[in-house]
């Protein structure tokens, strides 16, 4: 909590390379901090906090409207097209050191593409290395963020038949994550009213864990 009438959370969004994770970042702030475009190579190369303004109208505390403010940490994707894993974990742990050494972490966001299978290989290069980053409550920790379900939609899919069509690997990564996934079209903005349906998602999930957070130190082994 930042005070009696406001509130912060911090995110961080993480992922292979195009599965529009600075796009995510820049809707979920409602602003156009992270270079964000279509790319045959990586286009994030390192780590970036972005801000919001503080928005109104998305929560509310003992019958009063707290201004929310969100702080959304945007990383390189692994695999990179030019740098190691080794170097994107790296840097990864190293800006959530710096960012949220003081305040913590309280949701981190992978994000998948909606429009794609989730196969056995990259989910388990995925969650050894979110498992890497966050440590052994990763789980508490973490939510699904499946960016462009416009094109789920635009081919005839529902969420919930999307989540009956889908294969048995993300089913099982959603379970293991308690159910936390959110939706997100990809469009190049996405109007207020869809923001805030994905912001209180995020926000019943940070309610549901009791507000606690990932503390992070530098140079964590």
């Amino acid at each position: 909590m930042a005070g009696s009438t406001e509130m912060t959370i911090n995110l961080v969004v993480l992922g292979r390379t195009q599965t529009g994770k600075s796009a995510a970042g820049n809707s979920l702030l409602g602003s156009d901090d992270f270079e964000s475009r279509l790319s045959p190579s990586s286009v994030t190369t390192c780590c970036s906090l972005g801000r919001s303004c503080h928005i109104s109208g998305i929560t509310r505390r003992d019958g009063c409207e707290l201004a929310l403010r969100v702080r959304v940490l945007d990383t390189p994707g692994f695999p990179h097209s030019s740098l190691s894993k080794e170097r994107v974990r790296e840097a990864v742990r190293s800006a959530l050191a710096q960012h949220f050494r003081e305040e913590g972490l309280h949701l981190a966001l992978l994000v998948l593409r909606a429009d794609l299978p989730l196969c056995p290989d990259e989910n388990e290069h995925t969650v050894q290395f979110i498992q890497e980053l966050l440590g052994p409550t990763w789980k508490d920790f973490t939510a699904v963020l499946l960016t462009h379900a416009d094109k789920a939609k635009e081919a005839g899919f529902s969420e919930e038949v999307y989540l009956h069509s889908v294969s048995s690997t993300l089913l099982s990564l959603l379970s293991s994550v308690q159910h936390k996934y959110v939706f997100l079209d990809n469009q190049k903005s996405i109007i207020k009213e869809e923001r805030a349906i994905v912001l209180r998602k995020l926000l019943n999930f940070i309610r549901q864990n009791k507000y606690q957070v990932l503390l992070f130190k530098h140079n964590e082994e």
